[in-house]
């Protein structure tokens, strides 16, 4: 079948066994084969499998037998009849590479041929350093190709892991905003008198904060989160000193104060996002420095919790407690008005301002108007009195 073959590595019939780094193997085909072993000498360099052939293989030969193979024919083989019997081979074997040898010809002689993908490369049969070039020129083409696909793999299967990565953590936070709204829960089921008092401040707080000019998502969550969570410190304060009907001892309020060192505490052991410590932490500062627990004053505290004081105390004033009833929005503005620059920071106290009484008002009706009224806990309050 085959005439002349010469052997630089191993045998034809075991070359698809023998390539095992998956660099290509170079098989040339020509009729001289003193021009053969010239070529031969010329790639050896390249150190990788080259073999000669007198022809072509037949068009039924297994395609395996070519796989990653860069083919070197002489132009009589792309001439012709043969030039069937080398589109069958480039259809046989998809990653079959064709460098032309080629005499002097015209310049535009083989561009139908090249347009066509029958070859790839023409170099002149005489010029052994271009055909040392294209073949190089291959190799480092088929081994870019491979890294391609290497990282192309590597690329989905990161995005896979990606998407995975995405989709739990949305769950973590789907579940971190489930267990932050069963605390705040917890903590105004607790004290049914100030029953969705922090569902309300959280409300006032997102307001505020974007008339101050905070937009970005992330903050105006964090600070919904740290308002819901206020008074977390609450749950260690006992029942006999949180819910005591007379005046407290002066102990007594020293241990009530604690409640926002301990709810950073606990916020800090259950590893909670650290942007809702500010409001935990700060809520009972005043901006003239006479709050608690440090006693900060003015730029020392932070802006969240300038706001969050302010969001407090018109919720407080504008809520039914046991020891006073509720009092209308244009007497809580009249208040928060005269203790600026005391107990609230004037600049939030202008943000609140700058929105009209009845919007105010509406904001706490959305908000509260799926919470029970305080007439509704009445009986419930009453049960408890008698236990």
């Amino acid at each position: 079948m085959y005439t002349d073959k010469i052997n630089a590595g191993a045998n034809l019939n075991n070359n698809h066994h023998g390539n095992q780094n998956n660099r290509p193997k170079i098989l040339i085909i020509d009729h001289d084969q003193k021009y053969n072993q010239q070529l031969l000498g010329c790639l050896q360099n390249l150190k990788i499998e080259v073999e000669t052939l007198s022809s072509l293989p037949p068009a039924n030969h297994p395609a395996k037998w070519l796989k990653n193979t860069i083919l070197i024919v002489s132009h009589q083989l792309c001439e012709g009849d043969k030039v069937a019997e080398l589109q069958s081979l480039k259809t046989a074997c998809r990653d079959l590479t064709v460098i032309m040898l080629s005499p002097p010809l015209p310049a535009n002689h083989h561009v139908t041929s090249l347009q066509a993908g029958l070859i790839d490369y023409i170099c002149s049969r005489e010029n052994l350093s271009s055909i040392f070039s294209a073949v190089r020129a291959e190799i480092s083409r088929r081994q870019l190709k491979q890294e391609n696909e290497i990282y192309s793999r590597n690329l989905t299967r990161l995005k896979l892991e990606h998407s995975r990565h995405i989709r739990k953590m949305i769950e973590l936070e789907e579940i971190y905003d489930a267990t932050v709204e069963n605390l705040m829960t917890a903590l105004d089921l607790r004290d049914v008198e100030t029953f969705g008092h922090s569902q309300t401040v959280s409300k006032y707080c997102q307001v505020l904060a974007g008339l101050l000019g905070i937009t970005q998502p992330s903050r105006l969550d964090n600070i919904r989160k740290g308002s819901l969570l206020h008074d977390i410190g609450k749950i260690a304060i006992p029942d006999s000193i949180l819910k005591k009907p007379g005046q407290l001892t002066s102990g007594e309020w020293e241990k009530i104060k604690l409640h926002p060192s301990l709810g950073f505490g606990l916020i800090k052991e259950m590893k909670m996002l650290a942007e809702v410590e500010h409001i935990i932490l700060y809520h009972h500062e005043k901006y003239d420095g006479s709050g608690y627990p440090r006693g900060l004053k003015r730029e020392e505290i932070p802006l969240e919790s300038r706001i969050f004081a302010l969001a407090d105390a018109l919720d407080a004033i504008t809520s039914h407690r046991p020891y006073r009833a509720e009092r209308d929005f244009r007497t809580a503005r009249e208040e928060i008005i005269k203790d600026a620059g005391s107990h609230f920071d004037p600049q939030v106290v202008e943000a609140f301002c700058s929105i009209e009484i009845e919007k105010w008002e509406r904001i706490r009706y959305e908000t509260t108007r799926l919470i029970p009224s305080f007439q509704e806990f009445q009986p419930l309050l009453k049960n408890k009195k008698s236990i």
